[in-house]
């Protein structure tokens, strides 16, 4: 898990890079990540329902939040 692919997600997703989000999409090591990223891109692509768009940004963004607040424990080497 990286967190700076959280960071470059939020930002490619505010600011509308779809070609950017799309390269993370495929480099990054998160499945779900990759995932959510692509249904996003799928909906905003190829569907007439808007509220299948907003969903799935939100869906993504709400992931992006969950994902940036884990703090990974430190382990003590010796």
């Amino acid at each position: 898990m990286d967190i700076p692919d959280y960071d470059k997600a939020l930002y490619f997703t505010l600011w509308g890079q779809w070609d950017d989000l799309l390269v993370l999409m495929v480099r990054t090591n998160d499945d779900m990540l990759s995932k959510k990223i692509q249904l996003f891109l799928h909906a905003y692509n190829y569907s007439l329902d808007q509220t299948k768009i907003m969903t799935s940004h939100d869906n993504l963004l709400y992931y992006l939040d969950h994902a940036m607040k884990y703090q990974p424990s430190l382990a003590m080497e010796i």
